[in-house]
């Protein structure tokens, strides 16, 4: 599903943080900015005026507002037809500064909107840069629970079946945090940053087969609720007997692989699932193991080296 935003929700969204005032071009309320269209021209979504490579929301400091006032009037009205041709999703003038006449009358005739703003141009540009890379960026929903363990994102994933959801409420518990159960959405927000959220119809609720859907917050409190976290690492809750014939090195190093979300490379552990076994303590281990790991302690290379040194003692010379 490609991802859009207009004129009119950016102003919605934007209108009051910004304090921005929408002055002319109210037609351009339903000009659209689609994902991808940043990967498509040479400058970012949003900046300072730019006729060679337009933006799609164009920033007017005092310095581009001289720039016009320099030049003559066939010119500077050249210049402004260019600006409104290449149909900008936005003109932001900053510092309040009065809107030329002619610059009006153009918005007005092309229905390009025009937002006057108190605030200085570096802080719109990095606030609606920052804002627009988010609500365009790459996304999708992935099946399982998503929380918060020891400060680490972890998605819970498995069969239907598998148990995830009474993993995550005894993780809830101990103390862990909730962010989405079933289907947690999750963000690109960097080029290996995933940013995990909860739909909107699913805050706050957690489906657990027998008991049917529970309402966290108001059972642990608010503190038990997680609004977004970076997802770290996934574990997946795997069949007993499938692992048997794999054991070999993964007595050593457990069951490990990765797992590709928006192309980036996730870790994922495979936790085998079997009559006893604790589930929550594994996956707390298994999160303080990747913890260590990140770290640089290797539990099992510490074992394989003091297995070699041992042996290299025991060689006869």
């Amino acid at each position: 599903m490609i991802r859009q935003i207009s004129a009119r929700e950016i102003f919605d969204q934007l209108g009051e943080r910004l304090k921005l005032r929408w002055l002319a071009g109210l037609r351009g309320e339903h000009r659209l900015i689609e994902q991808g269209e940043n990967l498509q021209r040479r400058p970012s979504l949003v900046g300072f005026l730019n006729i060679i490579f337009p933006n799609r929301v164009q920033i007017v400091g005092i310095d581009e507002l001289k720039y016009l006032d320099a030049l003559e009037s066939r010119q500077r009205w050249d210049t402004i037809a260019k600006i409104m041709g290449y149909q900008p999703i936005a003109i932001v003038i900053t510092r309040d500064q009065a809107i030329p006449a002619d610059l009006r009358e153009a918005a007005e005739e092309s229905g390009t909107a025009v937002w006057v703003s108190s605030k200085p141009g570096h802080e719109l540009l990095t606030y609606m840069q920052y804002h627009l890379s988010r609500a365009l960026a790459r996304n999708t929903s992935l099946h399982g629970v998503f929380m918060e363990v020891y400060s680490v994102g972890v998605l819970i994933t498995g069969d239907a079946g598998a148990g995830k959801s009474e993993l995550a409420l005894e993780l809830l518990t101990r103390g862990h945090r909730l962010i989405a159960d079933d289907a947690a959405e999750f963000t690109l927000i960097a080029p290996d940053v995933l940013d995990g959220t909860c739909p909107e119809m699913l805050q706050d609720l957690l489906e657990v087969r027998g008991l049917g859907i529970l309402n966290v917050r108001n059972m642990f409190g608010d503190t038990a609720i997680k609004r977004n976290k970076y997802l770290r690492l996934i574990v997946h809750l795997g069949k007993l007997e499938e692992l048997h014939a794999n054991e070999g090195m993964a007595r050593l190093h457990g069951v490990t692989s990765t797992r590709t979300v928006l192309d980036v490379e996730v870790p994922l552990i495979t936790i085998p699932v079997g009559p006893g076994r604790n589930l929550a303590v594994l996956v707390e281990a298994a999160t303080r193991s990747f913890i260590l790991r990140g770290k640089g302690v290797d539990p099992a290379q510490t074992f394989i080296d003091r297995q070699a040194h041992q042996m290299r003692r025991q060689t006869p010379w």
